[in-house]
Order: C-alpha cells, then sequence, then structure tokens
C-alpha cells in the first residue's frame, strides 16, 4: 500500500513524504495488522489533516479485488481513528487530474507526480500514486475552498 504526504498552502505544494507500507506472510488477518500498523505510524509522524483514496476498482479476479477492498477498508480506517476526513477519487479522475488523460500508465503518473513535486524521490510505482491521489485531492479541495494550508496523506 503506497502512501504520500503533501502540504498544501495557498497555491505552493510542497512534498513531505512517500513510501510503501508492506504486509508479508500468508494469513490475511496478519497482513491486513500489519497494514495497519505502518499506516499508524506515518498518521503519528506525520499529522495529516486530511486523506485521500482511489476507489476499489473490479477486475477478472473477484478474491484479489476482495483483498484490494480489505485493504482499503485500513486506508480508510487509520485516517478515520484520527478524526480525519477521506476524500474518495476515481483512478480515472486521478490520472486526469494529475496526467490530463483518465487512461495514463504508471510512468507517466510517475513523471507528472515529479514534475508537480520537483526533487521528490518516488519510494516506488505505489508511493507515486498515492502522491498522485494527495495531489488531485488537494486540487479538487482548493478549488471547493475547502483547503487552506494542510497536509494531504494516503
Amino acid at each position: 500500500m503506497g502512501w504520500g504526504v503533501v502540504d498544501f498552502d495557498g497555491s505552493r505544494i510542497s512534498h513531505v513524504a512517500n513510501g510503501v507500507c508492506h504486509s508479508t506472510g500468508k494469513d490475511l488477518a496478519e497482513r491486513l495488522l500489519m497494514l495497519h500498523q505502518q499506516l499508524t505510524d506515518v498518521f503519528l509522524t506525520h499529522q495529516p489533516d486530511q486523506a485521500a483514496v482511489e476507489h476499489t476498482f473490479v477486475n477478472k479476479d473477484g478474491a484479489g479485488t476482495l483483498k484490494l477492498g480489505q485493504a482499503r477498508g485500513i486506508a480508510m480506517l487509520v485516517p478515520a481513528q484520527y478524526g480525519v476526513p477521506v476524500g474518495e477519487y476515481a483512478p480515472n479522475q486521478v490520472k486526469k487530474t494529475v496526467v490530463g488523460v483518465g487512461h495514463a500508465d504508471k510512468g507517466q503518473i510517475q513523471h507528472m507526480v515529479k514534475m508537480q513535486l520537483p526533487g521528490t524521490k518516488l519510494n516506488g510505482a505505489d508511493a507515486a500514486d498515492a502522491l498522485a491521489i494527495a495531489l488531485c485531492h488537494g486540487h479538487f479541495a482548493r478549488s471547493n475552498s475547502v483547503l487552506k494550508r494542510v497536509k494531504v496523506g494516503v
């Protein structure tokens, strides 16, 4: 599970941190617990004011979609535990906002994240996706006059 924290201060956007939460083993409950613990550490360290996640997409593998949904539940649970509101965005909406086209590939997303957050070292494709979601949320929140100076994470 990728995560990224971006600071919005008016029209100024800056990268704070990014990374990937990893889980190992065969037991799903333990893997979800690992994700919860790691994401909790991110929240304790960076204390974001808002969070955003991507809507789960349905693919051909039903079991894989279900596991993705469970991990997404963790991504929504942790912010809720800290009273942080969570925005939700469709993958195409994130891509269109950050790249300009709704069917961008991972390479295009990474490139545009680096363009919008100069000097950022991406800690993997999942972290780049998380930063793209944070950027998308920031742009929508700013356009809705909700965002003044906040950190966006997850």
